[in-house]
């Protein structure tokens, strides 16, 4: 009988089980969110009469989880209508609801006891096939089913997420001996598929495999940066960007997991390991263990290593006294110097082998986190990839530990930690006798890795549904043209790929280019196009937008027929794509702003992950949407939300449109980009970011093969002159209310002519060049003001609007 999940339980509402709950029922599966019944009734409770018997008080933990991640700024939910398929309970009345369960996940607090004790409420209601599995983040498997009866067993294993469960790619799926092979692979597949996780198998180990080794490097670092004399902020400067690391490097990260759970994870894997490892690796620094007593525990408290004075200001504080300073640490130019390196491994090579203070710590810490993985397998993993996956799925490193040994050269880094008195595993001096150099090879279009086991490189498990580009750049023949912020690959079957690579794939010159000479190529001997990358980090962006320094330097030049040729060389491209006789899709994802989601919208198809980042922001640096944005968005609107048959009156489905540019409304996720208009009908959303481009091709080949034709030219219904009214309006209640300045008031006027159609009836239907045309024109007049090019400056210098 093949296995399916529809309903499933998560027993805990805490941030954990809130995210894994949200995120389920995200990807349409019905959850049962229980917790314990509430101890004792508030002093509030006692005044309004409430008992222990009220269903609202003993469901209470469950219903005020669901209700704050529901308010949160960043919502564990994709849509709020998500929450419809979660019922809040407790496990004293609700137990029975497992009974129908085929997932039951337990997430309660890190307790041997109270988890022992829930598995046994759940053994009580288990149906005899529902799975059964954990997040614990460390303690071990077989101690939690100690007492289980042996058939649970079999559907028992370890699902351990990483938080936020929405963002995070990671999840290590732990078997125990007695788990039965077939859930083990069907978990994994389902997780990957329908819940968009990366998978990593690791074993019932000490804090299983990422939090193992990514502590294990944190704690190494932290306790050498007090021998090198090393501050806080220096250390986030070198173990951030120019190592290949996140940009909250260190000491922010650890902020971010809170200092709690980094001393928990130290606690718990020390008292597990060897008394070598433990001292050498989870032995944090005392001030850390007085940090936590005196409750800094990170952004959770707003006081860590860190606390912030405002948005563009940090204090750090000082190990010595505990009391916050600002950031006196020396400012390494090198590593900026560094950040010029396109090429991971040699610019973590540049790094280490550079000179002073930054580039010894750098070597340091890294020789001793390259150790220590090496001595980890295959005690934690049974691959040098799993851990390397491991530490990019779960830390946001750009390379794991053994790629980037391969990156700074594995022979000549083991002479150096031998010259330095290092003692090198003996597994890893055997590779180098055995002229086995590299920890990856790519061998007949595969990706192979050195296992120590077999003494010899093996096959790398791919995913069929991924194709991974920095792979098809491996091969040649497959780059059909490269330039310096875009590519044109072929990936195969006929389809071609235009892959944007910019700082946060702002888009140009090139770009527009090679998108226009991939339809052509595809038209002359293929049979569509896909534009899509595969930008790294949280949550990525496929495309923050133009490239603004541009427009400001023809501004300040005057450059005005430049300006607005350029404008209309985009929208021409995206009109290019749009009625391509071939397909083209798009598989946007994270950031896709301005520019970035006008080439997306005008793809004859979107693939887009869920975590999906869409909006006009242009209002933000003093301009408009000016790539056919208006104009596209108002066909949306026209097309595909519902609205009176007649049309005698459009300020329903226009205005809505005023307020959502002009307040730079931006989609917190997919199906919130669904719902804004910004995606239609047959846009698809995929969950496994890995599969975007992999299924982006498939719908290319799939509308190919069902005899494409593209989409006509269609006339646009304007409101004309009477949108000025409405504008108006809702301008004044904006500048009155606080929310817009006078020069915002401007900018929206000047977009209302846009989307009311320019000086014509009302109700006139106008061609799409027509819209465009006053895209064009409001936007050269706008770069002209100086308050415009006051916006685009303090952007650039600060990343941050300003609201002049």
């Amino acid at each position: 009988m093949k296995r399916v999940i529809k309903k499933a339980a998560v027993l805990g509402s805490g941030v954990m089980g809130m995210g894994i709950a949200a995120h389920l029922a995200g990807a349409g599966i019905e959850v049962a969110l229980l917790d314990i019944v509430p101890p004792k009734l508030s002093d509030d409770d006692a005044k309004k009469g409430v008992t222990r018997e009220n269903k609202e008080f003993r469901n209470r933990f469950a219903v005020n989880a669901m209700a704050k991640a529901l308010k949160d700024r960043q919502s564990p939910f994709f849509i709020k209508d998500d929450a419809e398929l979660i019922t809040p309970g407790n496990f004293e009345d609700d137990a029975g609801l497992l009974k129908d369960c085929d997932w039951i996940i337990e997430v309660v607090v890190e307790d041997l006891k109270i988890k022992q004790s829930v598995m046994k409420m759940v053994e009580k209601n288990w149906n005899g096939s529902a799975i059964i599995t954990t997040n614990t983040s460390g303690l071990p498997l077989h101690e939690i089913s100690a007492k289980m009866q042996p058939e649970m067993k079999k559907h028992f294993l370890g699902t351990h997420f990483f938080n936020p469960v929405r963002f995070m790619y990671l999840l290590e799926i732990i078997p125990m001996k007695e788990t039965k092979k077939e859930i083990v692979k069907f978990m994994a597949e389902f997780c990957e598929k329908e819940l968009g996780k990366g998978i990593v198998y690791g074993k019932d180990t000490p804090n299983f495999v990422a939090n193992r080794i990514g502590v294990a490097g944190m704690i190494g670092a932290m306790n050498m940066m007090q021998e090198l004399g090393i501050k806080i902020d220096e250390a986030d400067q070198i173990f951030g960007l120019p190592m290949g690391r996140p940009k909250s490097a260190m000491f922010r990260t650890a902020d971010m997991v809170g200092l709690d759970t980094l001393v928990h994870i130290a606690h718990n894997t020390a008292g597990r390991v060897d008394k070598e490892e433990a001292k050498r690796y989870f032995t944090l620094p005392s001030y850390i263990e007085e940090m936590v007593k005196k409750g800094l525990l990170g952004n959770k408290t707003g006081s860590g290593f860190y606390k912030r004075v405002d948005k563009r200001k940090s204090l750090v504080i000082d190990p010595e006294t505990l009391d916050y300073k600002e950031p006196d640490g020396e400012k390494f130019q090198n590593l900026g110097m560094a950040l010029f390196i396109a090429d991971l491994g040699s610019r973590i090579k540049a790094v280490i082998n550079g000179e002073g203070r930054a580039a010894e710590f750098a070597k340091k810490a890294t020789i001793e986190q390259l150790i220590y993985a090496a001595e980890r397998v295959p005690e934690i993993a049974d691959t040098v990839a799993e851990i390397d996956n491991a530490m990019k799925w779960g830390f946001n490193f750009d390379l794991g530990p053994f790629e980037a040994w391969d990156g700074v050269g594995l022979k000549e880094s083991v002479a150096d930690m031998e010259a330095r008195g290092v003692k090198v595993p003996k597994k890893i001096k055997d590779m180098i006798a055995a002229k086995k150099t590299s920890f990856y090879q790519s061998k007949a279009g595969e990706r192979l890795c050195y296992d120590f086991k077999k003494k010899d490189y093996v096959k790398i498990a791919s995913d069929p549904k991924a194709i991974v580009l920095a792979e098809v750049k491996k091969d040649k023949k497959k780059v059909i043209e490269s330039r310096n912020t875009a590519t044109l690959l072929d990936i195969g079957d006929g389809v071609y790929l235009v892959e944007f690579h910019s700082p946060m794939n702002s888009l140009d010159m090139d770009m527009w280019q090679l998108m226009r000479k991939a339809v052509d190529l595809a038209y002359e001997k293929g049979v569509g196009v896909v534009i899509g990358n595969q930008a790294p980090g949280i949550p990525g962006a496929f495309s923050a937008g133009a490239n603004i320094s541009v427009v400001l330097q023809g501004a300040k030049e005057k450059q005005w027929d430049m300006i607005k040729d350029a404008v209309k060389y985009f929208q021409e491209t995206n009109m290019y794509m749009l009625y391509s006789p071939v397909p083209v899709v798009a598989a946007p994802f994270g950031m896709t702003l301005g520019g970035g989601a006008e080439v997306a919208m005008n793809c004859n198809k979107m693939v887009c992950h869920h975590d999906l980042f869409m909006g006009f922001v242009e209002v933000g640096v003093g301009l408009i949407p000016a790539g056919g944005g208006c104009m596209t968005i108002l066909k949306h609107y026209q097309n595909f939300v519902p609205r009176n048959a007649e049309m005698n009156n459009l300020q329903p489905f226009v205005a809505p449109l005023l307020q959502m540019i002009g307040t730079a409304t931006v989609s917190n996720s997919a199906a919130n980009a669904r719902e804004l208009g910004f995606l239609r009908p047959w846009d698809k959303i995929v969950f496994n970011k890995g599969h975007l481009i992999g299924e982006a091709k498939k719908e290319v080949l799939l509308m190919a093969e069902a005899g494409f034709k593209p989409p006509r030219p269609q006339k646009i219904q304007v409101m004309g002159d009477q949108l000025r009214g409405v504008a108006n309006a809702f301008v004044q209640d904006m500048v009155l209310g606080g929310y817009a300045s006078e020069y915002d008031a401007f900018i929206l006027k000047r977009l209302a002519h846009i989307l009311g159609g320019g000086f014509v009836a009302e109700n006139s239907w106008v061609p799409e060049e027509h819209i465009l045309e006053l895209e064009r024109e409001v936007f050269t007049e706008l770069c002209a003001q100086e308050k415009t090019q006051a916006r685009l400056e303090a952007m650039l210098k600060t990343g941050r609007p300003l609201r002049n």
